[in-house]
């Protein structure tokens, strides 16, 4: 007979194991074995819950935006301004939660699966829009019409980031983006005075 409420549980573990895995290797070529063998259950067990690797991970990227997406309300609801709820964002984005080496190794992957994954691809254009609404929220009242094009600018430094990031070795260095992104919307907003 099955335990009730493990499944939530042991489901979560494997999640967390699959991020792990995934940006450990550096890209999709782990096993479900290895997957499960790292959250302490049966290869079994984990297609039981998932099915399969894909499917995992789309479960591991749903968690990694669920969290991102939850930071960014958090910092968001304490912000005031347009400049402060900007910032909210950068910060939220290169936040030692969200740009650790295994989730950027996961986002990379990401980004590989959305080109021949439909669920994959709606994911990310799930998350493309709603960063790209978040920024030209802030956008507009800071730069008026020219926010759309900087918004666009932005999220593509914000995924370059990422990108970059996960071809170098070494600790992620989320202030650093964070000022960088910061320079950029501070030059923008000058040279259109």
């Amino acid at each position: 007979m099955p335990k009730i409420g493990v499944e939530p549980i042991r489901k979560a573990a494997l999640v967390k194991a699959t991020i792990v895995e995934i940006g450990q290797a550096g890209g999709l070529d782990v096993t479900v074995s290895q997957i499960a063998r790292r959250a302490g259950m049966s290869p079994a067990l984990a297609h039981h819950y998932f099915g399969g690797k894909e499917q995992m991970f789309l479960a591991a990227m749903r968690h990694v935006m669920a969290l991102y997406a939850a930071e960014v309300r958090g910092a968001l609801a304490v912000a005031e301004g347009p400049e402060a709820r900007l910032t909210a964002i950068f910060r939220a984005s290169f936040s030692p939660a969200n740009f650790r080496r295994e989730v950027v190794g996961a986002w990379l992957n990401f980004w590989v699966l959305a080109r021949t994954v439909p669920e994959a691809r709606r994911l990310l254009n799930i998350y493309h829009r709603r960063l790209h609404s978040n920024l030209l929220a802030c956008l507009r009242p800071l730069v008026g019409a020219r926010a759309p094009a900087l918004a666009d600018g932005l999220g593509a430094m914000i995924d370059g980031v990422y990108l970059r990031q996960a071809l170098r070795q070494g600790a992620p260095d989320g202030a650093a983006a964070v000022a960088m992104l910061a320079a950029y919307v501070a030059a923008e907003r000058a040279r259109g005075k």
